[in-house]
């Protein structure tokens, strides 16, 4: 549908004149040709829009169950905007099954499928959790957009939105440094970079617990393996799943001007 178009249509001659300006297919021409009603056009419409969801993927890799918690809050925020559909995805692992024995790693989750780069077409917006290492994403998940270069020649993932979630061992282990490396990632493929800012409200200034996250995004610290998430951590993640999936959905229904 590339040029606008104007149609008269007259449903009898006793009738006057309607004057629609449209933007119809092969199929919108034929469906006016042959209904010659243009209450039945507007109800076709309406049926399109009805059906319009937007697809948001949550994409992550997590080797202690850390991110994967926050990954199920983030979706759980994200699918309770109407008319947003949130999936789970995690990347492949490049461990070898012997080492994670030894670091005595608890299996993946066998109700999420492991996602192939060029799947990420599908979606209108992402978010992306993973753990920390030295101040940057995980190795497997950097691999994996290693293997997105087919996407980035193209240019395919640019204008999407994309927000980013992450665990830490500890205060030093980068819970600003990671998501603003991570960046570097969607700035390539032209993604559009969605921060919470401070918009989560007073969570963001909370002083008598330990808490993660950040105007960035969501977080949470690992320790040493033996601490979970907390509720105002996963709070904070619920939250940046319902505002990067109302954002994505704005966007969606206003593509940019190609």
């Amino acid at each position: 549908m590339t040029q606008e178009h104007t149609c008269f249509i007259t449903q009898k001659p006793s009738l006057s004149v309607s004057h629609v300006t449209l933007k119809p297919d092969n199929f919108v021409l034929s469906f006016l040709q042959h209904t010659q009603d243009i209450s039945s056009w507007f109800k076709y419409q309406s049926s399109i829009a009805a059906m319009a969801v937007t697809k948001l993927y949550v994409v992550y890799y997590s080797l202690y169950r850390h991110v994967e918690i926050m990954a199920r809050e983030v979706q759980r925020g994200a699918n309770s905007v109407q008319d947003v559909e949130a999936t789970l995805w995690q990347v492949p692992e490049t461990l070898s099954d012997t080492i994670l024995q030894k670091m005595k790693a608890p299996a993946k989750a066998a109700d999420v499928p492991e996602i192939r780069p060029e799947q990420l077409l599908e979606a209108d917006g992402f978010l992306f959790g993973f753990p920390s290492r030295f101040g940057v994403m995980a190795a497997q998940f950097k691999a994996f957009f290693d293997a997105t270069n087919d996407l980035w020649e193209h240019q395919a993932l640019a204008g999407k939105p994309a927000g980013i979630f992450w665990s830490t061992g500890f205060h030093g282990g980068g819970q600003e440094l990671t998501a603003l490396t991570a960046i570097t990632q969607l700035a390539h493929h032209g993604m559009i970079f969605v921060p919470l800012g401070y918009t989560f409200g007073s969570g963001m200034f909370e002083m008598n617990e330990v808490k993660g996250g950040s105007s960035y995004g969501a977080g949470t610290y690992a320790a040493d393996g033996s601490r979970e998430p907390t509720e105002l951590e996963l709070q904070q993640a619920f939250y940046q799943g319902k505002y990067v999936a109302e954002i994505t959905k704005k966007l969606e229904n206003k593509p940019l001007a190609s």
